[in-house]
């Protein structure tokens, strides 16, 4: 691809881009290599080479409002993470098992379209402890695979009500805009992705019967019912209201939540702060590190071959594979503008830009939300996801066996697909049309 070609012929100084890609590296292997000695050093690692990206903006090039925004977007980022995990940690669901294939994947489909209404975060939170459950006895790591797929990442593409699509809200594209010109993208993938769960699911009922026969039978049920509450005051402080009065509401709400809630209940959910510390400390060297990336991709959009809206939706989905979705998006939306001429922080001129150019920004909001489940860091849920499986000692899939075994084989043949029905790879539409 041309943009791929811009890449390489990239002009910032690619020393400083070294930490993001060591850290990557980090996270991929080391687990498989040194798991404990991973397990006790990473934050330190995570310290150490956010460090010295941030020492460089702030001393060497004096850039230090790049390093403050960055740090500004962590904090967000951590707040609206930990408020949804604190209180879907409060909820403790039990549902029928042993589940069939169909349940499994009835599941799966009620737990994007939850994605759209409390946030991918908060529909993974919610409803990965009881995924785990109701398939207790037979749980493969492509269960959670097709979890993160589904649940933490395609299924909340509709509504701007968490990464990455809120900031596109905050930014002035309408709450339902995404709803109204990405459904049929969405019902497509969505329902592609379910149908190979469902064989493959098929195949592994039939092969783990025994297994399912002696696992403990549970029936429905649902304590502490009231975070349900607590949820939906989180969500309406994330769409409502402003940055500074935002992440204070929702501590309070998150903390109201938790002294709220019997102890018991969160025994029964296992809760621990671990996963959540884990991501925390993760994403602050990922937030750290990619301040030179996004730099360039802000700087160098005209470079990238972005000429087409195939081109924004497979080079947003791409890099948002592998730096997280929520910056990714933001980044390739301000190219976008960039190109026409409009500024990113005009409402005005945001809106000029939507009612032009809108197939460039559902080609990159679908690449954004669709792509950040190619890998573990591609959106903030997979990592949490992944630690609460790891922790309940359930088959979890590996950073690289994530990717190649699972994410590769089944999405991209549906993300082609995608673009060939939706996205022309010729240049981009004229103004005005949509």
């Amino acid at each position: 691809m041309i943009w791929i070609l811009g890449l390489v012929a990239a002009r910032p100084n690619w020393l400083i881009m070294v930490p993001f890609g060591i850290l990557l590296v980090a996270i991929a292997l080391a687990p498989l290599i040194a798991q404990h000695h991973w397990e006790r050093h990473y934050h330190k690692l995570c310290i150490a080479l956010a460090s010295i990206v941030c020492l460089y903006y702030l001393f060497v090039v004096k850039q230090p409002a790049r390093v403050v925004h960055a740090g500004i977007d962590y904090v967000t980022f951590i707040v609206v993470v930990g408020s949804f995990f604190v209180v879907a940690g409060g909820i403790h669901l039990r549902v029928k098992s042993p589940s069939g294939a169909m349940r499994n994947t009835l599941f799966l489909f009620v737990g994007a379209l939850l994605g759209n209404l409390i946030g991918t975060i908060g529909a993974s939170m919610l409803l990965i402890r009881p995924w785990i459950a109701m398939n207790r006895g037979r749980l493969a790591p492509m269960h959670i695979a097709f979890f993160v797929f589904l649940v933490s990442n395609i299924g909340g593409a509709l509504l701007p009500v968490g990464p990455p699509l809120f900031l596109g809200f905050l930014k002035g594209v309408p709450f339902g805009w995404t709803l109204q010109y990405c459904w049929r993208q969405w019902i497509i993938t969505v329902a592609i992705v379910l149908a190979v769960f469902f064989v493959l699911d098929l195949i592994n009922l039939r092969a783990r019967k025994r297994a399912i026969r002696e696992s403990e039978i549970t029936q429905w049920r649902c304590d502490g019912a009231q975070n349900f509450l607590f949820l939906f005051a989180l969500l309406a402080a994330l769409i409502a209201v402003r940055a500074g009065w935002r992440e204070p509401l929702m501590i309070l709400i998150a903390l109201g939540s938790y002294f709220a809630t019997p102890q018991r209940i969160r025994e029964a959910d296992n809760f621990s702060f671990a996963p959540l510390k884990e991501v925390g400390w993760l994403f602050l060297g990922i937030f750290g590190t990619m301040i030179p990336v996004l730099e360039y991709m802000e700087q160098s959009a005209d470079k990238l071959g972005l000429t087409s809206e195939r081109a924004f939706f497979w080079a947003t989905g791409l890099l948002s594979a592998l730096l997280d979705n929520a910056p990714t998006y933001l980044a390739f939306f301000a190219a976008a503008l960039g190109l026409h001429h409009f500024e990113i922080n005009d409402p005005l001129q945001v809106a000029d830009f939507i009612s032009k150019n809108g197939s460039e920004l559902t080609a990159l909001s679908l690449g954004a939300a669709f792509f950040g489940a190619l890998t573990y860091i591609g959106n903030a849920p997979n990592l949490l996801v992944k630690t609460i499986a790891e922790h309940a000692h359930v088959p979890t899939p590996s950073f690289i066996g994530y990717i190649w075994k699972f994410a590769l084989p089944t999405l991209i043949p549906v993300f082609v697909l995608v673009s060939i029905l939706f996205f022309p790879g010729s240049a981009s539409v004229a103004p005005g049309q949509h």
